[in-house]
């Protein structure tokens, strides 16, 4: 039996949810993500393969105690061996939750492959239900193909299915309560998300940001918020039972990572579509697995450089911090 040796920090946190991502690229052009022009993207031959990622995915789960695998981007469907990656990090271990995170544009092809691969479920990111508005974010006119999407999920079993959504101030932050009865009815789970500096333009700041607050106080309008009994955990959404008006209709949640951060309870580590080990979302440095993977390094070793990496990790992302420095790559090129 092969040894675990768990992912842990100086600070006692324990990394087991693996964040992957397949990609930089994408098909969208979401305007707190990147130029309307997209961005440079990594040339493939600095992309970890499908042999590697399997590989490095099997090395989490078996040596370094991952429990839970989620496949990003960038689109991580538009990875042509998305469905094989699956089937095959499934093969490792059935009792891994795998998931994908995605903007939905390939789900109404791609929904029933996954599952059957062995797919858990989805998060897709979806920030308005107006067609108009999503046009306006995107700059594309998709909207109809991420409810096509949404809904091939759902009929693959692909559930719980939750939506990631951001607002924007002038922009969408009137639609949240809007957005929220969309999904209740539906049996999606919504999952609003404070907008982090991690856009490509460098244009973030924090009075533009909606905040969690604000968030609520739209809500509130509309709906009645309790909040929910279920520990959080390290789970990243502060969960709310929804009241409208005829009883309990589903739950919200509010991912807060800039006013009410939880990196205290952090569990994850992400691994980038070039082989580099993230230990934050918010890190400026990363350690690279990839040349080591390429010059032989055996999976004890690559294991090994994984514990280091994540030895380093900070007690928090440091966002209030006057000295705090975006990260040089953009959301799109590290994975959610």
């Amino acid at each position: 039996m092969v040894e675990t040796t768990p992912l842990t920090d100086r600070y006692g946190r324990v990394a087991s949810d693996l964040r992957i991502s397949l990609t930089d690229k994408c098909n969208l052009r979401c305007s707190y993500c990147m130029p309307a022009e997209g961005l440079d993207w990594l040339p493939n031959e600095r992309l970890l393969s499908d042999d590697e990622i399997v590989r490095l995915a099997a090395i989490a789960v078996q040596r370094l105690g991952v429990r839970e695998i989620r496949f990003t981007g960038g689109e991580p469907l538009v990875r042509r061996g998305l469905v094989d990656i699956v089937a095959r990090t499934r093969a490792v271990d059935p009792s891994v939750e795998l998931s994908v995170t995605t903007n939905g544009l390939g789900l109404a092809k791609l929904a029933r492959p996954l599952a059957d691969a062995g797919l858990s479920r989805v998060n897709v990111s979806l920030d308005t239900v107006r067609p108009e508005t999503f046009a306006t974010i995107t700059r594309r006119d998709r909207l109809h193909d991420v409810v096509e999407g949404l809904e091939a999920a759902a009929e693959a079993g692909l559930g719980p299915i939750k939506i990631n959504a951001v607002l924007l101030r002038d922009v969408n932050d009137d639609q949240a309560a809007e957005l929220l009865e969309w999904c209740v009815t539906r049996g999606y789970q919504l999952r609003f998300i404070e907008q982090m500096p991690l856009d490509a333009q460098h244009g973030w700041s924090r009075e533009g940001m909606v905040t969690a607050d604000e968030t609520f106080e739209r809500l509130e309008k509309e709906f009645t918020l309790t909040p929910a009994h279920e520990p959080r955990g390290s789970a990243p959404a502060e969960l709310f039972h929804v009241d409208g008006g005829a009883g309990v209709v589903g739950t919200v949640g509010v991912i807060a990572s800039v006013t009410r951060p939880f990196c205290g309870d952090c569990d994850r580590v992400r691994l980038t579509a070039d082989g580099q080990v993230r230990n934050c979302l918010f890190a400026r440095e990363e350690s690279d697995l990839r040349t080591a993977l390429r010059n032989g390094a055996s999976d004890e070793e690559l294991a090994s450089r994984w514990v280091t990496a994540m030895a380093g990790k900070l007690p928090g992302h440091g966002i209030d911090d006057p000295t705090f420095l975006q990260p040089d790559r953009p959301m799109s090129a590290i994975g959610g």
